[in-house]
């Protein structure tokens, strides 16, 4: 470096260029791109959505895994993301162990606290902005409008794409497409006439990785009062 030179700042990536996680992918989808209120399922649909996507999440870093009796922590090194290391810390602590819907509807229950979290960690990357209202001049009324759409369009054509392009998925976006399907998320990606073609191939996208096919058993159960036997 040349004396007397101010030194160099080191490159450093723009916090909307770090990888999206699964459940920011989920909250993106489901917010309108100009009003930042939430679109498409909401209730319990909504809530499985964000349990499913975090617990998918760990099982793409390969640190959890299930069988039919139980979903265990196989791995406990930390991510780096607040929520999920919390939730990975929970599963390894957890005695007994218990099964994938029992976690599915611990962390539905708690979606509330858990989509503020994921939020706010959007309106820190830059991504969502939050505008702080009131609805009738008296409840407060949160919404977070998207400052930067970027990351909204490609998750929407990346998922499109796959199911519509017959493209070979990622693990990531063949859970991502599977949590769609079980949670009514679909209509966010397709329109009603593309839907209906591709529901063949999203049926068979959201079978391919068994850990999304143990949480949409799960999700199901969860949803619609079955008895499936879930993993």
């Amino acid at each position: 470096m040349t004396e007397g030179a101010p030194p160099v700042a080191p490159l450093v990536a723009p916090a909307a260029a770090m990888p999206v996680t699964m459940p920011e992918e989920i909250l993106l989808l489901t917010l309108d791109d100009a009003t930042g209120r939430p679109v498409g399922a909401a209730g319990m649909a909504a809530d499985l959505a964000m349990a499913g996507a975090m617990l998918m999440e760990l099982a793409l870093a390969g640190r959890i895994d299930s069988d039919p009796d139980q979903l265990y922590q196989t791995d406990a090194a930390p991510l780096g993301e607040a929520p999920l290391d919390a939730l990975l810390a929970r599963i390894g602590a957890q005695q007994p162990p218990q099964r994938s819907r029992w976690w599915m509807e611990t962390l539905a229950r708690e979606a509330a606290k858990l989509r503020a979290a994921w939020l706010e960690r959007l309106v820190g990357r830059g991504i969502l902005k939050r505008e702080k209202g009131r609805v009738l001049w008296v409840f407060p009324d949160h919404r977070y409008p998207k400052r930067d759409d970027r990351q909204t369009r490609e998750v929407r054509a990346r998922l499109r794409g796959v199911i519509l392009a017959d493209e070979i998925p990622e693990p990531r976006d063949a859970m991502l497409i599977g949590l769609c399907r079980i949670t009514g998320l679909v209509p966010l990606l397709l329109s009603p006439e593309e839907a209906a073609r591709a529901e063949g191939r999203i049926a068979q996208l959201a079978a391919l990785e068994e850990m999304a096919r143990s949480l949409a058993a799960s999700a199901r159960d969860l949803s619609f009062g079955g008895s499936h036997r879930d993993g």
